[in-house]
């Protein structure tokens, strides 16, 4: 089994659709099949390696395996033998493989009726920095579709039945030919479905399908972020002609949070302080979203000032260890004061004074180079 990413044989994104997917396998497919590549043992293996990637994504449950445990979660023949599902394996020949891609492209006879998949959907999902850091279980209703119980799917009014189109015969395609050139394209009366609803059913009204809502519980991991996707398998619109259905994508929005700010598997909150308490030193009480902890602030404390408190951040929902929660101190400047208080201060300033740069050191190295500066330019 190759330990390559299976996304990256493909060359897609690990959001990739299932047409996405089988496109980029039959690409690489055309290109280092062994037919076209006889005796070259570099094609060989490169073919190998993206029909096993293609046997893996093509398959919903193994690729859910394979998104959340790797290659750990598909180990146990995910790579299976010809006919695995990649529709063309080792033994299949370059012909099978070309007639394959243009009768996608044309809707070749061997697909005019076969089973589509249906689309994928997507739902934006918005939870707090609590949920999405220690995980939760979320209800959401969203969009489905369910077979018409009056026609049953076929569209055609109880008591009646669809008929074979007129137009392609029944087989979805139509035959066009300009010179030698001959190609199939989808049949514009039947749309590609080989039939046509004369008296269409009153609920449906001819689609054979009826929309409406279903509720879903969705588990959030804990450790996610903003822009993460949850992909429930089988949970978007339903297939055509007895297909698959697509898949419902859940994009994950995390709120704003009154006191902190995620940074990657950092959380980082300001801290005002007194200003007594940055000249003095103290001990202050620190929220985390686990509850409260003790925090020294020893004397001298500038704005600016970072204190790191271990473990206290995220769980990468990817693993790795968790991260750190930053707290930044703020040194809050009294206001409001009154003419006891000024004076108060007042005469601090003045005690301060006599101290020279011992008290202000930061503030003393910032006016000597304000001389200097000044003196170079001439001012």
């Amino acid at each position: 089994m190759s330990k390559r990413d299976y996304y990256e044989i493909l060359g897609v994104s690990r959001t990739a659709t299932a047409v996405e997917i089988k496109k980029a396998y039959r690409k690489l497919a055309m290109k280092y099949h062994p037919d076209r590549n006889p005796g070259d043992k570099e094609a060989e293996r490169r073919f190998k390696e993206a029909k096993e990637a293609y046997e893996v994504l093509s398959d919903d449950q193994k690729r859910a395996a394979y998104d959340q445990f790797g290659h750990a979660g598909v180990s146990s023949g995910a790579a299976g033998g010809a006919g695995a599902g990649a529709g063309a394996g080792f033994g299949a020949s370059f012909s099978d493989i070309f007639g394959d891609v243009f009768g996608d492209i044309f809707g070749g006879g061997r697909g005019a009726h076969r089973a589509w998949r249906g689309s994928d959907m997507q739902y934006n999902l918005e939870i707090t920095l609590e949920e999405a850091v220690k995980g939760t279980t979320v209800k959401i209703r969203v969009p489905s579709q369910s077979v018409c119980e009056t026609c049953g799917g076929s569209g055609a009014k109880p008591g009646t039945a669809p008929r074979a189109c007129p137009t392609c015969g029944g087989v979805g395609q139509v035959r066009m030919q300009q010179g030698f050139f001959i190609a199939q394209q989808t049949c514009p009366t039947c749309h590609g479905q080989g039939t046509v609803v004369d008296d269409p059913c009153p609920a449906c009204r001819g689609h054979g399908r009826v929309r409406g809502h279903k509720t879903l519980s969705v588990k959030v991991p804990p450790g996610v972020d903003t822009g993460d996707r949850i992909r429930l398998a089988g949970e978007g619109e339903m297939g055509e002609k007895g297909g698959p259905p697509g898949d419902l994508y859940v994009q994950i929005r995390v709120k704003e949070h009154p006191i902190f700010t995620r940074e990657d598997a950092n959380l980082r909150c300001e801290m005002p302080i007194p200003i007594t308490t940055a000249a003095l030193g103290g001990e202050l009480e620190v929220p985390t979203l686990d509850g409260k902890v003790k925090l020294k602030i020893p004397a001298g404390t500038q704005t600016g000032k970072v204190f790191r408190i271990r473990g206290k951040g995220v769980q990468p929902v990817r693993g790795g260890p968790p991260g750190d929660l930053l707290c930044q101190v703020v040194v809050e400047t009294p206001v409001n004061l009154n003419e006891e208080q000024k004076e108060l201060f007042r005469k601090l300033e003045a005690s301060l004074g006599k101290g020279g740069s011992r008290h202000s050191p930061n503030s003393s190295s910032w006016l000597d180079g304000v001389k200097k500066f000044f003196k170079e330019m001439g001012f």
